[in-house]
């Protein structure tokens, strides 16, 4: 992400005004870490922790530090923090730019930044933008639901009824995320979240009826604008000759944005009602997400019932005798 896009992607929507002081040149620089950058003792000659690409801060630590040097100690400080490959730096607390810093951002046309919030609540906020914009992201042909407060992710070849089942889960008080087309982004180390394209949210194209807005239709408590991923029903065409999970215990994933997602495998047959067996399987999910995995326990009761059913080990006669003979012609010698 350049220091242009992140001007560009409104970050007062965050609560974090940025205005641009000097080293406009420099906007096309690159922002590769969500990580914000304090400069701390930089300042005071340890360089060794810096990092490139990261948003270097300028605080009122950092700032009162400056003040008190000599302007030529204060020049040499300055150069030396921005001697690293940084997109940009960030003055917080409303505080004024030490002079000597404006002339080094000009001078290696570095993007200096202002902001009047407080230091903690800008780097919270800027990072928090950075975490969204630079997450690793991947658009999906499917439909992202909320059922029962599960975000469940409906796959599947074009046709196959997605929407349809969509339509059918709204009806019964679930909410739709995006249809169609699905926005999905890592977040953290396990968490992706959907969302729809602003161009097509709260729409859905149906075959048939052409494309309807479900908040129109339905309310606004029908839609909503994301969802955490947490499980992925792949709907497929009833294959005859294919055999299908009768039990439940064992268990498929779904790979997306790095990240592995609880599967289910729902055959599409007519007669089958798709809606009501999504929102179970959304249910037995959040049962398991609980520990209560029904098809274990039901298994693990049937291998102790079979086991306790089981006839003793028949005892072998012709041995015992065989033995006892043994013993007699032994205590005999």
């Amino acid at each position: 992400m350049s220091v242009r896009g992140l001007l560009a992607s409104r970050p007062e929507a965050f609560g974090l005004t940025l205005d641009l002081l000097a080293g406009a040149d420099g906007l096309d620089r690159i922002i590769t870490s969500p990580h914000i950058q304090k400069t701390g003792l930089a300042l005071a000659g340890f360089h060794e922790y810096l990092k490139p690409g990261r948003v270097l801060v300028f605080g009122e630590s950092e700032i009162r530090y400056l003040e008190r040097l000599e302007p030529p100690a204060a020049m040499t400080a300055i150069r030396l923090a921005l001697a690293r490959d940084f997109p940009c730096v960030l003055i917080t607390g409303g505080f004024p730019p030490p002079p000597g810093l404006v002339v080094e951002a000009e001078r290696a046309h570095l993007p200096l930044l202002h902001t009047a919030v407080a230091t903690p609540a800008a780097i919270a906020k800027l990072s928090s933008l950075l975490d969204d914009s630079l997450a690793e992201r991947t658009i999906v042909h499917a439909v992202l639901m909320d059922i029962l407060g599960l975000g469940v992710l409906l796959v599947g070849e074009s046709g196959i009824g997605k929407s349809e089942c969509a339509l059918d889960l709204i009806v019964r008080g679930h909410r739709l995320v995006a249809d169609d087309t699905v926005d999905v982004r890592r977040r953290a180390e396990s968490i992706a979240i959907g969302t729809c394209p602003e161009m097509t949210r709260h729409h859905m194209e149906l075959r048939g009826l052409g494309v309807i807005n479900v908040k129109d239709l339905f309310g606004i408590a029908s839609t909503r604008s994301s969802k955490r991923v947490e499980l992925v029903v792949q709907l497929e065409r009833w294959d005859s000759a294919r055999e299908y999970e009768r039990l439940g215990l064992d268990e498929e994933f779904f790979e997306l944005v790095g990240l592995r997602f609880p599967l289910v495998r729902m055959p599409v047959a007519p007669g089958r009602n798709i809606a009501i067996l999504v929102e179970v399987a959304a249910r037995n999910q959040l049962l398991r997400a609980r520990g209560h995995h029904a098809a274990r326990l039901l298994a693990e009761r049937l291998e102790r019932t079979l086991r306790q059913a089981a006839p003793a080990e028949p005892v072998n006669d012709a041995e015992d005798v065989e033995d006892a003979e043994d013993l007699e012609a032994g205590g005999g010698r």
